[in-house]
């Protein structure tokens, strides 16, 4: 399901801003952008959205910055390591015998010796800013990803609908089907001209009781009704039920497909196709509910 959050909190400080965006996909996948100085919170922020997600790719993006009160506490001066890299390089000028001191601008570049706020912030001080940051931003994207989920509810349910008609009629035509075919049997003995026979034959009432067990989807009509209602307990559930419309949909198509083989008819065929095309809009919906 598609869905966009955004939370800030400041803290200490330091302000973190977390985003979250989500586009449909069948499992969960979480991508997790994070400054170097907030890796080791990957994990965290992992555990926290699959609480919330059950599915859909989430790309996750942090980002930290000195609070704007902080302004003079931006750039940070490591004297005691600056003194030691002057001594250092020094020491390797004097064995390597190049002219020149060590100059400001060549310990102003080495590694460590500026720092900003955020190079000094640890990870384990900025946890609670970042959770509250990401509780507010999962909060506005559940809310948005059910909107969204209020109108595929409605879509499905209008494909349920349409399967449940076309069932319901399969299921009013099918007890004559068997009396269909054995007057087609009839017909065909005529039209080859041999003698109709009676309607107590054996061998018609056998080919007929034969025709009528082989053609039975009566199971397969009452199965697809009970997969109908467990769609109405989802409709109902507060849980994810994604997993579940795939699994529904999968158990429809077998029972559709069996009824289509079986029925050996004109008119169920007709309502075969209907379900099948309907089935097939749903299982793609299906996929972007959570």
């Amino acid at each position: 399901m598609t869905g966009y959050g955004r939370g800030d909190c400041s803290k200490d400080g330091f302000k973190v801003t977390v985003e979250l965006s989500s586009v449909n996909r069948k499992q969960t996948e979480i991508s997790v952008n994070l400054p170097r100085e907030l890796e080791l919170l990957e994990a965290q922020i992992r555990d926290l959205i699959n609480r919330h997600i059950a599915r859909g790719r989430l790309t996750v993006r942090v980002s930290l910055h000195a609070g704007s009160g902080n302004a003079s506490a931006r750039l940070h001066l490591n004297v005691p390591l600056a003194k030691a890299y002057a001594r250092e390089l020094g020491r390797l000028a004097k064995q390597l015998k190049l002219p020149g001191p060590v100059t400001l601008d060549q310990l102003a570049r080495a590694p460590g010796v500026l720092q900003t706020d955020e190079e000094l912030a640890v990870e384990e001080d900025l946890w609670p800013a970042a959770e509250k940051a990401l509780k507010q931003a999962i909060s506005q994207m559940v809310r948005t990803r059910e909107r969204e989920g209020a109108h595929l509810t409605q879509d499905l349910a209008q494909r349920i609908a349409v399967m449940r008609k076309a069932a319901a009629r399969i299921q009013v035509h099918a007890p004559t089907v068997a009396e269909r075919y054995r007057q087609q049997l009839i017909e065909r003995i005529k039209s080859a001209g041999l003698e109709a026979p009676g309607t107590d034959d054996e061998r018609l009432l056998k080919e007929v009781v034969y025709f009528a067990d082989r053609s039975d989807i009566s199971e397969e009509l009452t199965r697809l009704q009970s997969h109908f209602l467990q769609f109405d307990d989802c409709r109902k559930s507060k849980e994810p039920v994604g997993r579940m419309l795939d699994f529904l949909a999968q158990e429809m198509n077998r029972e559709i497909n069996t009824i289509g083989s079986k029925a050996n008819d004109r008119l169920i065929s007709c309502e075969v196709v209907t379900l099948k095309a309907e089935l097939e809009k749903f299982r793609e919906q299906a996929q972007n509910v959570e």
